[in-house]
């Protein structure tokens, strides 16, 4: 019998594969960038805003453990949007430098690469860690099906609220949307 054979086996210069060297440079050089906007997400809530083609952004921690849900889209066409378990597939569970957030069927492309990871929490040795694509976000759907109360403060509904307002089509490639929770 023959050995099974590796579907997703990535051949060099593939779409997976990334130029360490510009992404590194990309890193690197800070001073020379303008900064747009800075913001704090509060505790509890979510935040959308645009990111444009070439323009790189940073999510920092900034009050100890944080837990923060990610959603990404493009505007142009809001069904191309981020694609969790694609993106674990044809990377890992746990993202970090270098690897890319890819878009759903029929579109399937890198969305956003990561270019840096300051947060050097590793692995636990159950093999949990940093920007996990396993699990899904809290939603009131589940929350009331599981105990029958009706609950809007979780991360679906801060999400649904930070985007409700960018909704409409606009000349920007990608719109990033985050929520936070405090760990436990």
């Amino acid at each position: 019998m023959a050995a099974p054979r590796v579907i997703y086996d990535a051949k060099p210069g593939s779409p997976i594969a990334v130029d360490h060297a510009f992404y590194d440079r990309l890193a690197g050089q800070t001073a020379s960038r303008t900064l747009v906007e800075r913001f704090i997400v509060p505790m509890r809530s979510g935040r959308a805003w645009p990111v444009r083609a070439g323009q790189l952004f940073r999510i920092v921690a900034v009050e100890g453990p944080q837990v923060a849900d990610f959603n990404a889209w493009n505007l142009d066409n809001p069904r191309e949007r981020f694609w969790a378990s694609r993106t674990k597939q044809l990377h890992r569970a746990h993202v970090t430098t270098y690897d890319r957030l890819w878009s759903s069927l029929p579109y399937l492309r890198p969305m956003l690469t990561i270019t840096n990871d300051t947060i050097r929490y590793g692995l636990d040795a159950d093999g949990a860690g940093c920007h996990d694509l396993l699990g899904t976000r809290c939603d009131p759907y589940v929350h009331k099906m599981l105990n029958g109360e009706d609950f809007d403060l979780c991360c679906h509904s801060n999400l649904v609220r930070a985007v409700a307002p960018t909704a409409s089509p606009s000349s920007t490639s990608t719109t990033c949307s985050t929520s936070s929770r405090s760990p436990g």
